[in-house]
């Protein structure tokens, strides 16, 4: 009986000692995660410096968003409008926010030094609750969905765009022959199809650097006619009718959002503990972002008032070489952006498809794909060929949903049991924003289809 009694009391302590060691196992490997800072850990060939990281967000929040911003005021009136560019900025300056933290978050559990986008939604629902882990895969793919979708919608709008300066440009040349715009756009088919063609990026920097000159001076000439000769208040809305609002918070996402290239920028940065904080680059960034598309909205509404049209250099006088010139050359920019901005998504979709491809078809795999690719955005313009409601169309479905509601949803899976706060204040935060996307989803597809539908019946 003793001895029955040693052996259960000896087993018993081994099993104690086994379980023990397993704690302090355990313990060390979370002390190691605490230790391991992944900030630290970056070797980046050519980091980008804290100004050059300004730059690049500066760059990717700027653009032909920045002069649809008085046509988004239209549909709000004067003080609504300026209201809700600080609101939109808040929102997605702090959904950027929780993205970066969770990365870093991830980051640290995982032991690796930086992630990108997609990265980030796999690793959070694979280290997630153990119900929700089997679909970090499918979150990778409709995060990629998402990624692409943002490409093409702005492609298609760039269509848009360019087919618009156009048809003012040979309008005023060629004055018997004036053509829709939905003709242009498919004359723009094959020089799209063309120059989508090129396949690495390094051959795009000069392409890039002259659609940002070109810019700058588009911008320079419509700040001149804008801030010339300012009508009084007379002819604009204080607040507008409750019915357009949710097409300028589309369209003010549109134009705001860029965080596809917020992770890029931050896992290169050679100081990325610079990106977060008070002050920070995103912070500095996004305050410069909100006061530049105000002004651009207000003064421009100003302006033009009731009849400024999607872009507002649609607006500017047709018999001046000046107003020409800056027609011209925006035109020029976004078709060179054009290119630039569809490179992630054929990317992102020949990764996917390449592997189901023999090698011996990859190049005339990827001329089709490509093809296809400019044909689709090149279609959807055509569909809905009104600048102003494919921006805030396109806003609502695709620029809201990969800046807004994945950002959200992946906080609160990554915090679900890590700790939601005080009073669960982050499910309560994200709920109040998942209830804003909706809204914004809603509310803008409706808004755009129904201005189409009466537009176009």
């Amino acid at each position: 009986m003793n001895m029955e009694n040693a052996s259960v009391r000896s087993s018993t302590e081994n099993v104690q000692s086994i379980t023990q060691s397993t704690i302090t196992l355990d313990r060390k490997e979370d002390d190691k995660d605490d230790e391991y800072n992944p900030l630290e850990h970056r070797d980046v060939v050519h980091p980008t410096s804290t100004l050059g990281a300004f730059f690049h967000l500066l760059k990717s929040s700027l653009g032909s968003g920045l002069l649809a911003m008085p046509a988004a005021f239209k549909n709000t009136g004067l003080i609504p409008g300026c209201i809700g560019t600080v609101l939109v900025a808040v929102i997605a300056t702090h959904c950027v926010h929780i993205l970066v933290s969770t990365s870093r978050e991830v980051c640290k559990k995982t032991r690796v030094p930086s992630l990108s986008y997609t990265d980030t939604c796999e690793e959070v629902f694979k280290h997630g609750p153990k119900k929700l882990r089997p679909y970090s895969k499918h979150i990778r793919h409709f995060v990629d969905a998402a990624m692409a979708g943002v490409c093409l919608g702005g492609t298609s709008v760039y269509v848009i765009f360019i087919a618009s300066s156009l048809k003012d440009i040979f309008d005023y040349f060629i004055p018997s022959t004036q053509y829709e715009v939905e003709v242009y756009c498919g004359i723009l088919l094959l020089p799209l199809i063309l120059i989508t063609q090129i396949r690495h990026l390094k051959f795009l920097v000069p392409f890039s650097v002259l659609a940002n000159v070109c810019l700058v001076i588009t911008f320079g000439i419509t700040c001149y006619y804008t801030f010339t000769d300012l009508p009084p208040l007379d002819n604009i809305d204080m607040v507008a009718s409750f019915g357009k609002w949710p097409l300028f918070l589309s369209t003010a996402i549109f134009a705001m959002e860029g965080i596809n290239v917020v992770m890029p920028v931050e896992n290169e940065m050679a100081k990325p503990q610079h990106f977060l904080g008070c002050p920070s680059v995103l912070n500095v960034t996004m305050v410069f972002v909100a006061i530049l598309y105000g002004v651009v909205g207000i003064f421009g509404y100003m302006k033009y008032g009731d009849g400024v049209l999607g872009s507002i250099t649609l607006n500017l006088p047709e018999g001046e070489i000046l107003a020409l010139t800056a027609k011209i050359l925006v035109a020029v920019a976004v078709f060179f952006t054009y290119c630039l901005q569809m490179y992630a998504p054929m990317d992102i979709i020949w990764t996917r498809i390449k592997i189901r491809i023999r090698k011996d078809y990859h190049n005339v795999s990827q001329i089709i794909q490509r093809t296809l690719g400019v044909t689709l955005t090149v279609i959807l313009a055509i569909a809905v060929p009104d600048l102003e409601l494919l921006i805030g169309l396109v806003g609502a479905i695709f620029f809201s949903t990969l800046g807004l509601l994945i950002p959200v949803v992946v906080e609160t899976v990554h915090k679900w049991e890590r700790g939601l706060g005080k009073c669960s204040h982050v499910l309560w935060k994200n709920a109040l924003l998942l209830i804003f996307y909706i809204i914004v989803l809603v509310s803008g597809c409706y808004a755009a289809v129904s201005e189409i539908v009466s537009k176009y019946k």
